[in-house]
């Protein structure tokens, strides 16, 4: 087991006298940087010319520049767009920039991994992954909590990276809730994993084939949806507050029975040979090669499944059932 680590194994000082960007402002990027600067941190956010979050950065109380201007005076510069727009962000705007001893940080190691990006010998490289989205980061933070946070050091010229990573996992509120040390491969692979087999791809493709069926054998689509999409929240809840047991402890005899019995033909042998098969994809790059063409070739693949996805008559009737319950959307 890894060994969890606490704000009082993290010295957040050693930040207070460093300039710090951080490159992009979405989900994750807003998070870091504002609780960051609430910490004490010197945090410039950097953006492309005409980036439509430039504005809201800045009525947030940032400093906003340029990636090229934000990234030449920095000690550490943390990147926190979208993994697909990364090495050409890094190439074009970050490299030629960077100083020699900076400190490179990364929310998840796909490009690293990949060899995407290969920082030179003499760039500290390391990785602060919270395992949450950013508005949680951001939410429970402001709350006096902390979303768990990932931390892995990929070089260390300088010899303390390590310590950069956990003043950094601290300052965004990781140590308030435990911090663990991974490795770049050991994060990316389970994540991709975790994210296709089970957390998006497994999940909605389970739910999504629940509803169709009792659609296809006659049932209303109110009901099915409400069965296999709407009640997964409650299910996935009890789990989060206390794992399996908790959530068995709180169903029924009946919906627990029948748990115990069905899981297992649902969810056979051959699934998890499928699931050996991803991970093996995952780990020998096949993945992240075609997620590479994918978007080189501007996503086709990406777009059609978007379209077809939204025309998916599940996604009409979660409308109408959301609209029945206002408080859904108001939250």
């Amino acid at each position: 087991m890894a060994k969890i680590y606490y704000e009082k194994d993290c010295n957040f000082s050693i930040l207070k006298d460093m300039k710090i960007t951080v490159v992009g402002y979405g989900s994750q990027g807003h998070a870091h940087a504002l609780n960051l600067k609430e910490s004490g941190a010197d945090v410039t956010v950097g953006l492309y010319e005409g980036s439509r979050s430039w504005q809201r950065a800045e009525k947030d109380g940032l400093k906003v520049a340029v990636t090229e201007e934000a990234v030449k005076d920095a000690h550490i510069v943390m990147i926190l767009i979208p993994d697909e727009n990364q090495a050409n962000t890094y190439k074009k705007s970050i490299a030629p920039y960077l100083k020699s001893g900076a400190y490179l940080g990364f929310g998840h190691g796909f490009n690293i991994h990949f060899s995407q990006i290969v920082p030179g010998d003499d760039i500290n490289v390391f990785m602060a992954a919270p395992k949450g989205p950013g508005h949680m980061v951001r939410r429970t933070y402001t709350e006096g909590n902390g979303v768990p946070t990932l931390i892995a050091v990929y070089s260390d010229p300088s010899g303390n990276t390590k310590e950069i990573a956990l003043a950094w996992a601290a300052g965004i509120g990781g140590a308030r809730s435990g911090i663990l040390e991974t490795t770049f491969r050991e994060e990316t692979e389970t994540d991709l994993f975790g994210e296709q087999a089970v957390l998006c791809g497994g999940v909605t493709a389970l739910m999504q084939a629940g509803f169709e069926t009792l659609v296809e054998a006659g049932y209303d689509p109110m009901n099915a949806y409400f069965e296999c999409i709407h009640e997964m929240k409650l299910i996935v809840d009890l789990i989060y507050e206390g794992g399996f047991k908790t959530m068995r402890d709180s169903i029924s005899n009946t919906a627990e029975y029948g748990d115990y019995i069905t899981g297992p033909k649902i969810i056979t042998e051959e699934t998890k040979k499928t699931m050996k098969e991803i991970l093996k994809d995952i780990q020998d790059g096949k993945f992240a090669k075609e997620f590479i063409l994918e978007n080189k070739a501007g996503g086709p693949v990406m777009n059609a499944k978007r379209r077809n996805t939204a025309d998916h008559m599940l996604e009409d009737v979660g409308k109408e059932l959301r609209n029945m319950m206002k408080w859904i959307g108001k939250k």
